[in-house]
């Protein structure tokens, strides 16, 4: 049996990560938005009244990624921390980060995330300066949408004809004839 890698597979945007070395750890936090209103207060009790209003989206955090390129001498910036660094400097090139699912072995731990934080430190260096070493102290994910469902939703932008006719005085004058036809 073969050791699995856990790896970043690229669903939108982006290229795939695979991991060098597994993290030694993944730590999940789900949220639900709450609100408490100061004077509202149960009468037995005394506990403040909570209102439940929603789930945030799920995130996984990765701790403690070890890169190591030393037996190569390669660069390990730019042999596996760049591609981490593309995901989170999608602004050059998009409006949305790319889109990943995060994969480990036959279990798929998040359909559809993006890169919220990454945090990394260089521990190794050959005598010429290059870095060979390098750890993620926190790579958190977080649970995204379906990008093929939220383009499907996307409205058409209106071509430029449209956007100089359509005004009120014209909407009003289309509803008019619509109702004249009736």
């Amino acid at each position: 049996m073969s050791l699995e890698k856990a790896k970043l597979e690229a669903v939108s945007g982006g290229e795939n990560i695979e991991f060098m070395f597994n993290p030694a750890q993944i730590s999940f936090e789900g949220t639900v938005n709450t609100s408490e209103s100061p004077g509202a207060r149960n009468k037995t009790t005394g506990k403040p009244k909570v209102s439940y209003a929603n789930k945030k989206a799920n995130k996984i955090v990765l701790n403690k990624v070890l890169f190591d390129t030393y037996e190569t001498k390669k660069d390990v910036v730019n042999e596996y921390i760049k591609k981490f660094q593309k995901a989170i400097d999608f602004h050059q090139k998009d409006e949305k980060p790319p889109i990943f699912k995060f994969i480990w072995g036959g279990r798929v731990y998040l359909n559809f995330c993006f890169i919220e934080n990454l945090s990394y430190k260089l521990t190794f260096f050959l005598s010429d300066g290059t870095p060979v070493r390098a750890e993620i102290d926190n790579l958190s994910l977080i649970e995204a949408d379906d990008p093929k469902e939220s383009q499907s939703n996307k409205k058409k932008q209106p071509t430029e004809k449209q956007r100089r006719t359509d005004t009120m005085k014209n909407r009003l004058k289309k509803k008019i004839i619509a109702n004249i036809k009736m």
